[in-house]
This record gives C-alpha cells, structure tokens and sequence, in this order.
C-alpha cells in the first residue's frame, strides 16, 4: 500500500478500456525539468511504446542499434520510485527495415498486460509472452513484411486472446491464444492499418473487433474473426488513430486524404455505407486519437497543432482553435484527467485544455527544452503521470513519498 497513489491500473495502449480517461486525482497543473518530479530514469533505447501499469509495476520497452543489430528491452520498474525490477533482451529476427523514419526506433507498440502476464509485440519478430518476473512464456510471429515506418500497432485482450493488427507484417489481424501462443483465427485484407484492435461490444452478446484500413471501416466476430460488416469511409490513405466506440456507434478520424472521419453504427451486415454510416468531417488528426467526452469528440492535427471539437450527434464542429504555447508537432494521444485533456508536443511542450465545447488554455507545461523527442503517449497512474521520451521515462506527481 502506498499512501500517495490510488492506484488505478492501465494495463494497455490508453488505459483500462481504451478511452484515455482518468479521473482528476491531483495531477500537476504544470511541471519542468526541476519542479513536480517525482523520479525520472534513464532509458536503454528508444521507442514510441508507452508505459503500461499493474500495480506497482511498470512495463514498458526500448530498443538500441540498427537494422543489423536490434537489441530490444523489455523492462519492469516500480512505480513508487522508479528502480528497475528487471530488464530482458529478446531476440529478434534481423534483419530489420534498414531505416526507420523520424528515428522512432524499434519498438513502437504499447504492451497490454494482465494481473499476471505481459504481452509485447515487435514486428516481424513477433508477440512474445512474459509473466511478471521477466521469463519468456511463448513466442509467436506473425508476419514478415517490414516499412519503413517501422511496426506500430498495439495489442488488444479479449477473453483468451491476444488481438494483433498485423497490417505490415502480413496484411492481416491474427488472434493468438494466451496461454499458448498459437493462432486461434486470421483474417487477410488489413491494409494502411496502424491501430491496436478496437473491440465493440454488440447488443446481442456478441463482440465486434473493428479495423480502419484505407477506405473503409470493418468488422469481424471476436470468437471466430467472421466478417460482419464494412463501412467506405471516404478516407483514402492509412489509418493510425483508435476508432472510438460508445453506445453502439464507431467514431474513426484518420489520415491525409480524403474525407476526414466518420461515424457509423455498429451490428450490422455486409456493406452499411448508405444504411448505418451516420456522418462524415472534413478534418482530421492523421496520428493521435481523439477524446471521446460527453457528446463530443476532441482531438489535435498532428502538425498544425490546431485543436477540434465536434459534436458526436451532429457531426458538426464547434471550434477549431490553435494550441497555445504551440507543441510543434503531436504523435502522442491526448489523455482526458477529469474534466482537463493534456495534449502532448513531441519536443516536450504540455499543454492543458478545458474538456468542455468552449475552447480555453488552462495550464501548460515543458520537458527536455522543448527539444527532446516525445511520441508515446501519456500514462495515468494514481495520481502519478508517466512521460516517455526517447531518453527517459519520467514520473510527474507528488514527490512525498511518506
């Protein structure tokens, strides 16, 4: 028991279900190198993975070399003050993409963890399972293809299977067994895909785990991966940001072509384009995903820094205001504390906005000089927030540990 956490665990890409929300217990309005630090250490590689909590623990992994050499981390640390717990190498299929664009590494995908086993996925060298004392359980590829954007989708839980979004390695989504590692179904066709499996549940019992691929949404049965349903989407290019699912409808925003994002209505059959897609923006995010708060969705365009608003009925934006202090560029998700939405510069620059439909500035904040390189995105632990850069993990929070 520690005193200054409540500890809430976020064991996967965005928290408990997917959503980036926590409620508002105390987190820093504002921090710097020097102010509101709890710990901070020193990583072994980079990466665009973010952290994951059980716990007192942390998992998260790095990656150090090249296409020749990848060493890739896999690490335990304690949330109360950082000490490493354990850090295991695993062997990975070289060699790797020659280059990876913009220098994000190797490891790019959030694990997902439950009370007693972890779960990383590394690209062509596969999900590897781990309990939590660092030993190796299983291995399990899935896939060989590589780009040169690297491999990026995180990993979604559902009953006993690990959900995987193959899109580079094999075009595909692949279920995998928990316990075993070994395949349980696969579905081909998933192209343009960079998300973790988004899972909807359906008034009939039954779930739904939906891709957005380029032009159109899609839908397969979590049990067995029958196709359900698909949905054009207007979007012409890739899809990196979660589709969002509440109360039976998809909302999905996506890349650089076309139109901007959609929203459409879960259980349905065949093409639902003319009979379930309920509306459709001009503008999108192209890399983070949205906050999906009330009725209306928040997010930021990755390189202008302009925050929208949109109302989740209409499809209608309500404003579109550019961030102040601007984060120049934004690859992390915002995170929703409370009724605050932390959206996250990828030199370092916070910046904290009202979640509500009238735009305002509430507070801001900076790392490493605004000149480090921030693409994970942000962890909520108690009242504890976690920032990963490519050089350290950082804990922002209460630094009285009594």
């Amino acid at each position: 028991n520690f005193p200054f956490l409540a500890v809430a665990d976020w064991p996967q890409f965005r928290g408990p279900d997917g959503m980036g929300t926590s409620p508002d217990t105390g987190i820093p309005e504002t921090w710097s190198d020097t102010e509101n630090i709890a710990w901070k250490i020193p990583l072994p590689g980079v990466g665009a993975s973010s952290p994951v909590v059980i716990g007192d623990k942390v998992f998260l992994t790095a990656s150090e070399g090249g296409a020749d050499d990848v060493r890739r981390h896999v690490m335990c640390l304690s949330l109360r003050d950082g000490k490493l717990l354990w850090d295991k190498t695993v062997e990975s299929l070289l060699p790797e993409q020659s280059k990876i664009r913009e220098d994000h590494g190797y490891a790019s995908s959030t694990p997902v963890a439950t009370d007693d086993r972890l779960f990383v996925f590394f690209g062509k060298s596969g999900v590897f399972a781990f309990d939590h004392d660092g030993k190796q359980l299983w291995n399990t590829t899935v896939g060989s293809a590589l780009n040169g954007w690297g491999s990026a989708a995180s990993l979604t839980l559902h009953q006993n299977l690990v959900l995987v979004n193959a899109s580079v390695e094999s075009e595909s989504l692949v279920a995998l067994d928990q316990t075993s590692g070994k395949e349980v179904w696969k579905v081909g066709g998933i192209t343009e895909s960079w998300h973790a499996p988004v899972l909807a549940p359906g008034a009939d019992g039954k779930t739904e785990v939906i891709a957005a691929l380029n032009g159109e949404l899609r839908a397969f049965d979590a049990v067995d991966g029958k196709p359900l349903w698909q949905c054009k989407s207007g979007i012409g290019w890739y899809m990196c940001p979660m589709p969002l699912v509440r109360d039976g409808i998809v909302y999905a925003v996506g890349g650089r072509s076309g139109l901007g994002g959609l929203a459409v209505r879960t259980g349905g059959t065949g093409d639902v384009t003319e009979t379930r897609r309920l509306w459709t923006l001009q503008k999108a995010t192209n890399v983070p995903t949205p906050i999906l708060h009330g009725g209306h969705l928040y997010f930021a365009n990755d390189s202008t820094a302009v925050a929208h608003c949109v109302d989740i009925k209409t499809g209608e934006f309500v404003y579109s205001e550019r961030l102040v202090p601007n984060p120049d560029g934004i690859y992390a998700s915002p995170i929703l504390i409370g009724e605050r939405i932390l959206y996250l510069g990828r030199g370092g620059q916070a910046v904290f906005i009202a979640a509500k439909p009238e735009f305002k500035v509430l507070s801001s904040a900076v790392l490493e000089n605004r000149r480090g390189m921030f693409n994970a995105s942000p962890v909520i632990a108690g009242n504890r927030l976690l920032l990963r850069s490519n050089k350290f993990l950082y804990c922002i929070g209460a630094t009285d540990l009594r």
